[in-house]
């Protein structure tokens, strides 16, 4: 196969990653007479022809690891170019399986804490699935202030806390005023925070010393292209499924997908309760965090439905 046909036609592959309640993720190592052979790898294999994701990824489990995969949501798609090949690798996240996972085909087969993996121990198309798992479980969305003292307080009680991915969402703020404390916080958190630029588009100037932006679902249809670079996260404020497939297009790193639960801002009747977020959530390639009436108490439905996570305001403020 020549190059031009391999990057029109890549090899659909199929990709599982299993996360335990330790936070370890189940690797494999490729056996080194193949492709990209010696490095780690999630499990997965090609799709046959005529069969459906979820069944090849059934499956590849079943043939690989002898476990059977009963539910999953698809978490990313990546399409990259080896110089021999290309490959489109669609990667699911395992939320209930049966079974114990084992080699079955010679691989050596472990666990390893997400926060060990190593990109470069990796073939090169994995990279970005181990960014995607680093994501946290929690993002934290600021309250508005009423001053720079009282945000400096709770930016101290987020670290306290444990937050690691901060969407800094101040609407009461001018764009300058905004932009100096979107700095400060950034000093304050001495680089134990994301922080999440949020709102309209931030200035050329800004753009440079962002650890991310997230946009609202209003900005989110008018952009035309990713607005940071691959380095910097992207993130959007999603409230349907319109709004994650024009968030999964621009190849976001997560979405924020609301309202969950009940609360004080909308009526009951827009409620999606966790089967509707399961619903929608499935049909994005996508990490999506549960946002609106939702609690850290609520983490394990969260992702029991497909979410990376839970998001919110008050969820993550002093009990005081």
């Amino acid at each position: 196969m020549n190059s031009e046909s391999s990057i029109a036609s890549p090899l659909h592959v199929v990709v599982g990653v299993l996360v335990d309640d330790s936070n370890n993720v189940l690797v494999s190592r490729r056996h080194d007479h193949l492709h990209q052979g010696g490095l780690l790898e999630f499990p997965g294999g090609k799709l046959e022809e005529g069969e459906d994701r979820f069944t090849g990824l059934q499956r590849e489990f079943t043939e690989e690891l002898g476990i059977l995969v009963e539910t999953a949501f698809p978490l990313k798609k990546i399409i990259h170019h080896y110089q021999d090949k290309s490959v489109l690798l669609d990667v699911w996240k395992i939320t209930a399986y049966s079974g114990q996972p084992r080699g079955l085909e010679g691989q050596p087969v472990y666990w390893s804490a997400l926060a060990d993996l190593d990109p470069a121990k990796f073939p090169a198309a994995n990279a970005p699935i181990v960014d995607t798992l680093q994501l946290p479980k929690q993002l934290a969305i600021t309250p508005d202030c009423k001053d720079w003292h009282s945000l400096s307080k709770l930016l101290d009680h987020y670290l306290n806390s444990g937050v690691e991915l901060l969407q800094f969402r101040q609407k009461t703020l001018g764009a300058d005023v905004y932009s100096e404390w979107y700095r400060l916080a950034q000093e304050a958190s001495a680089g134990k925070l994301r922080i999440m630029f949020s709102g309209a588009m931030p200035s050329r100037d800004d753009l440079q010393i962002l650890d991310g932006y997230h946009c609202d679902s209003y900005t989110l249809q008018e952009l035309e292209c990713r607005p940071v670079s691959a380095t910097q996260l992207f993130g959007a404020s999603c409230h349907s499924l319109s709004d994650l497939v024009k968030a999964e297009s621009l190849n976001a790193d997560y979405a924020t997908l609301s309202p969950v639960l009940p609360t004080k801002s909308y009526p009951q009747d827009r409620l999606l309760g966790w089967s509707g977020f399961a619903e929608i959530r499935r049909a994005v390639s996508l990490p999506v965090f549960a946002l609106g009436g939702v609690s850290q108490a609520e983490l394990s439905s969260a992702l029991a439905a497909g979410a990376q996570g839970v998001a919110g305001i008050s969820a993550f403020l002093p009990s005081d």
